[in-house]
């Protein structure tokens, strides 16, 4: 059994030869998602009673190694899920598995299904052919294609995560005044040419850890962006906070910099000269 109660819902659901051909998974976390579905996935087919520790077989050996040839798993290329890939899996599936009870297909950043691999995904659900199990794995349900969106079983699957304020060791509420006056800070450096800002920002907080707090969450927050745009899980929490170009180059560039200032913060210097050089800096990388 799993620790997490949906998991165990689709296994039971299995058990009562009930699956549904396609389940929309939203989480927090695409990889440990996907990491469970390959143990759900082990449950669905094992041709014994399933063990971790099973040796009768290698399915699971197969599946761990992402070498089973029923199991197809979808991840974008490039910006995208592109038709072709669609056209790819439907082929895959045409004939039965030989080494498994399902073909199963997995489609992770299913919000990445663009116009016509949506199109063509969605024929293979409408029909749905016997044998075939879906997922759809995205982290925001909601910029998922409706048509697609109707035709699965949805459920959400999230993880416990530490958050960033627990992680600084501050309240809720500091926590709080500190996003209230970030996205506002950010802005005025990125639009003036005035380097005057730390007042601003010395006038609110004037203590040397507030600062350095501040520039830790602007550190998390560029950080969530390089995420993103890498296709690795993020805290999407983190990324709504102050909106940033997509730029992989600018936004690496700033997290260089930013490292860089709170190292800085360690040594004895003023902290009205570190907040300077950090306007200049950021200010240098983002024109």
């Amino acid at each position: 059994m799993f620790q997490n109660p949906i998991l165990n819902e689709i296994l039971t659901k299995y058990r009562e030869n009930k699956l549904a051909h396609a389940y929309l998974i939203e989480t927090n976390n695409l990889d440990l998602a996907l990491q469970d579905l390959k143990e759900l996935i082990k449950n669905l087919n094992c041709p014994h009673n399933f063990t971790s520790k099973c040796t009768e077989c290698n399915l699971c050996n197969l599946i761990n190694l992402n070498n089973l040839p029923s199991l197809k798993i979808i991840e974008p290329d490039g910006a995208n899920i592109k038709k072709n890939q669609i056209e790819t899996l439907k082929t895959d599936f045409s004939s039965i598995p030989l080494y498994s009870k399902f073909n199963i297909y997995i489609i992770k950043n299913a919000e990445k299904l663009n116009a016509s691999s949506a199109n063509a995904m969605l024929k293979f659900v409408e029909e749905p052919t016997q044998g075939i199990l879906g997922f759809f794995l995205t982290s925001n349900k909601d910029v998922m294609i409706e048509t697609i969106k109707s035709r699965c079983q949805t459920y959400t699957l999230n993880y416990e995560t530490e958050s960033l304020n627990s992680k600084l060791n501050i309240s809720n509420e500091l926590y709080a005044e500190y996003l209230k006056a970030i996205p506002k800070y950010l802005e005025d450096i990125y639009s003036s040419k005035i380097i005057n800002h730390k007042k601003t920002l010395l006038n609110i907080f004037p203590e040397r850890q507030d600062i350095e707090n501040i520039l830790k969450i602007i550190l998390a927050i560029y950080y969530a962006y390089f995420l993103k745009l890498n296709q690795k899980p993020y805290d999407q929490n983190l990324t709504n906070i102050y909106l940033i170009p997509d730029n992989l180059q600018e936004i690496s560039q700033k997290l260089q910099i930013i490292t860089k200032i709170i190292t800085n913060m360690s040594y004895n210097v003023s902290i009205e000269l570190i907040l300077d050089k950090f306007v200049i800096e950021m200010r240098g990388t983002h024109e």
